[in-house]
């Protein structure tokens, strides 16, 4: 069910046990061949399909389009806003949320930027509201093990604007990918215990702006997206927030 297609009186109507999944996402730059609502197509693209195959187990809330994007500002049209500004909408709508009854309350993320605030989030709600379960997903992360082997790039090569995200946007926006901008990563070298991808954490946290990244604004290799690796990784992501879900529903 999606939330804003409803009424109020339908809205009343639903189990409050209910999974109500929101959607953090990001506009940003993604290279010269994806757009800048890449974040925010693929979180989307994960609830519809959810509320296509289990409309009655999922309560999908408008998304919440601009993160925190700060590091991506150097390339034209990013949008950011601060963390605080992002903890403060994402912890009012979790609260309206709760005061209109619901106690299942899952937050997917789809924006590398938006991990560590939503990790707080998850501590901060999860502190004030103990009858409340709150979860938070990072897509590449949930379905980590599984994705380790589609990846064809190697070490690297699955980062921003990469073989992962672009196989999902040919799978699900095919009209907005640049086919013929695709170029890989220009990555700059820094200190090994700091590089990391989606699929392997760097050993330690080390601020960089994602120029001083990647000079094209690509982390990875996105000559290795397919459309049929898009059709995987959406399979594996949706399977594993099916689970989530179903864990979910069986709480009191």
């Amino acid at each position: 069910m999606i939330w804003d297609q409803l009424t109020t009186e339908q809205i009343g109507r639903i189990p409050k046990n209910i999974p109500v999944i929101l959607t953090m996402a990001a506009t940003e730059q993604h290279g010269k061949h994806l757009p800048l609502a890449t974040d925010r197509l693929i979180g989307e693209h994960f609830v519809n399909e959810l509320h296509i195959a289990i409309p009655d187990k999922v309560l999908v809330l408008p998304t919440v389009s601009i993160g925190c994007s700060s590091h991506h500002m150097d390339f034209s049209g990013t949008l950011t806003i601060s963390h605080d500004t992002f903890v403060r909408q994402v912890e009012d709508i979790v609260k309206s949320v709760i005061q209109h009854g619901f106690t299942n309350i899952i937050l997917l993320n789809s924006h590398g930027g938006n991990q560590a605030v939503g990790q707080l989030l998850v501590e901060k709600l999860g502190y004030e509201n103990p009858t409340i379960n709150i979860v938070m997903v990072t897509w590449w992360k949930l379905a980590s093990e599984a994705l380790f082997s589609l990846n064809e790039s190697g070490k690297g090569g699955v980062g921003h604007a990469c073989e992962f995200e672009t196989s999902l946007m040919l799978l699900i926006a095919p009209h907005l990918v640049h086919l013929d901008k695709i170029e890989k990563g220009m990555h700059t070298k820094t200190f090994s215990w700091s590089e990391g991808d989606m699929l392997r954490g760097p050993k330690a946290s080390y601020y960089r702006s994602t120029k001083e990244m990647t000079t094209n604004g690509v982390f990875g290799d996105p000559e290795y997206g397919t459309l049929e690796k898009g059709k995987q990784i959406s399979k594996l992501v949706i399977d594993d927030l099916k689970n989530i879900i179903n864990d979910l529903l069986t709480t009191e």
